[in-house]
Formats: structure tokens, C-alpha cells, sequence
């Protein structure tokens, strides 16, 4: 129970899991409110579609204990599973099938009363604008109405918990922008709560609550505004002719640590724009470019985890392709 009474959506308490001499999941622990957006962000290979295997009963954990929807994952996979819709990252629709077919598909599976079925499907087309293409075939459709349809097929039993595992990923900017849309929009039609996994910054800014997961571990969990305001200061990235030489001068003469992410000699200082021209100059290292930014959740990251997500996921497939090389 949260100080209103009223039991969280989804409760983790310690859950780990292991593979081997691989600790995927450390022992986290978090609760999702009821009605709230959650997301997981953090780098492929952190341990988010572990963590979302484990709550949908698809992989059992190793340790620790959790509850979704008031269901035990492990003693309850049954009601667990009557009470969540998943869209997994990789595709799952039979493309030679029309829309309406798949979903017709899912409901049977899931034992929908044929009365209220048609009702069902119906509802949840015009929710994704997918209405008029019921009778079309799946292969015909574009990757964006794709997953429009798989986010359809995991509401059509009404769950009280949608799970959604990298929804955009491989999706144009455009593409994203308008599932979020739809996405959105269920806080209007459905009494659910979305629990998502994410490795894109501007779609963690949708979420209430964010958790950043790095290495099967929680780092930091607030809303996006607290989790940048915690930074506190403007990120700084410069392009030079000596890198290194510009990294020594800027400790040595600014007493700031700095160091290469993404191509760039990178840093973190309050009021960034007030402190370029002492940067040019005192430097004394040529600066062939500068930018300056306030504290975004890519800076959030780097701030609790020490690097960036995109170099975090860049580190993660130098050390797959070595292991692959064994």
C-alpha cells in the first residue's frame, strides 16, 4: 500500500536474475503507481528486457519477489498474465493475416466472450486510426502501423497493465512522435498503467517516473524535471585540436573534469553560456567549435553513470562482438 491506500500497479522487491556467471538483474526494487506512465531507460544490454521478461512471468527470476496487477509473478503467472498486455521489441503479428484477423486471434486466446469481441476489436482500431485498413493485410502495412496494431492487440483484453519493451525502436522520428500520440491518448479511454523500456531521451520525457538502469542495476528514479533539475548545471562540449591537452588544461586551470563522449571533449559547469569566453581565453588549446546545453536526461545519465548512453551502448557492442570472437 502507498500513503493513499491504494496498492501499486506493480511492486519489486529485490528481484535478480542470473545467467551463469552473469548477473543480468541485481536485487532492484520500485513500485509503479496505478494510472502512471513508468519508464525504464538505460542502454541495451542494462537489463531492461530482462527485468520486463521477469514481470510478465516470461523468465523467472533468480531472486526476490514481485507483484503485478496484485499477483505474484511467480506463484500467480496465470492472473498475472490475465491482467497485463505486452508488445514485445521484435515483431509478433502474423502478416499474412488482415488486422482484424490478429486480433480476432488474440481475444480467442485470451477467451473473450464472442458477444463482446467484435465491440472490442472495433474500439481498439479507431483507437490506433486503424479502422479503415481492418480487412488489409499486415505484410502491406508500414512499420508505424505495425506497431499500432500490436499496441491494439495488447489492449484488446483490457489489461490492467501494458507492458511495452523498446516500443519505437527501428521508427522514424515522425513515426515515434505519433505512437506517443496514441499512446497518450489512452490515459483519456483506459483505466491502465503503461510500464515501458526505453533507450531514446526524448521518450523517457513522456514517462511520470523514470528509472535510469545501468549494468542490471537502478541508479537514480524520479520524475524527468527532478532528475534534471538534480544535475544543476549546463553540459559543455567543445571540439579541439588536442583533446587531451584541452581535458589537462581544464582541470588544471579551471579545476573542471572533463572527458570524451561522443567526439567531443565534454563537461558539466554551472551557467555553460557565461563560461565559453573564459574557455577561449584561457584555454590555450585551440577550440575549433562549442556547445552548450541545459541538463537534459542524457546528461542525467552521464551525471549517475559516467558516461553517456550512447557511448554506455557503443561499450556494450565492442564487449558482445569480442565475446562472439572467443
Amino acid at each position: 500500500m502507498n500513503a493513499t491506500g491504494e496498492s501499486p500497479a506493480i511492486a519489486v522487491e529485490g528481484l535478480a536474475k542470473r545467467y551463469g556467471d552473469l548477473m543480468a538483474v541485481k536485487g532492484i526494487g520500485f513500485e509503479v503507481r496505478r494510472g502512471e506512465v513508468f519508464g525504464f531507460l538505460g542502454p541495451n544490454g542494462a537489463g531492461k528486457t530482462t527485468t520486463i521478461g521477469m514481470l510478465c512471468t516470461l523468465v523467472r527470476p533468480s531472486g526476490g519477489a514481485a507483484y503485478v496487477a496484485g499477483h505474484d509473478i511467480v506463484g500467480e503467472r496465470d492472473e498475472v498474465r490475465r491482467n497485463i498486455g505486452l508488445v514485445f521489441q521484435d515483431p509478433t503479428l502474423d502478416a499474412y493475416l488482415t488486422a482484424e484477423q490478429n486480433l480476432r486471434f488474440h481475444g480467442e486466446l485470451y477467451g473473450l466472450p464472442r458477444e463482446a469481441m467484435n465491440e472490442r476489436i472495433a474500439q481498439v482500431l479507431r483507437m490506433v486510426d486503424l479502422a479503415d485498413r481492418k480487412d488489409d493485410k499486415v505484410e502491406t502495412f508500414s512499420g508505424g502501423m505495425k506497431r499500432r496494431l500490436e499496441i491494439a492487440r495488447g489492449l484488446l483484453h483490457s489489461p490492467r497493465v501494458l507492458f511495452l519493451d523498446e516500443p519505437t525502436v527501428g521508427l522514424d522520428p515522425q513515426t515515434r512522435a505519433a505512437i506517443w500520440s496514441y499512446l497518450s491518448r489512452l490515459r483519456d479511454t483506459e483505466d491502465i498503467t503503461i510500464f515501458l523500456t526505453t533507450h531514446y531521451m526524448e521518450e523517457a520525457e513522456y514517462c511520470d517516473r523514470i528509472a535510469i538502469i545501468d549494468h542490471g542495476e537502478i541508479v537514480v528514479l524520479d520524475t524527468p524535471g527532478a532528475l534534471k533539475a538534480s544535475v544543476g548545471k549546463d553540459r559543455v562540449q567543445i571540439a579541439t585540436g588536442d583533446d587531451e591537452a584541452a581535458i589537462t588544461a581544464l582541470r588544471d586551470r579551471f579545476g573542471v573534469e572533463a572527458g570524451v563522449h561522443e567526439g567531443a571533449v565534454t563537461f558539466a559547469v554551472p551557467s555553460g553560456e557565461e563560461f565559453v569566453p573564459r574557455l577561449f581565453a584561457e584555454l590555450g588549446v585551440p577550440i575549433r567549435s562549442v556547445h552548450v546545453a541545459r541538463p537534459s536526461l542524457d546528461d542525467v545519465f552521464m551525471n549517475y553513470t559516467g558516461t553517456t548512453i550512447r557511448d554506455a551502448e557503443a561499450g556494450s557492442a565492442d564487449m558482445a562482438r569480442r565475446m562472439m570472437r572467443r
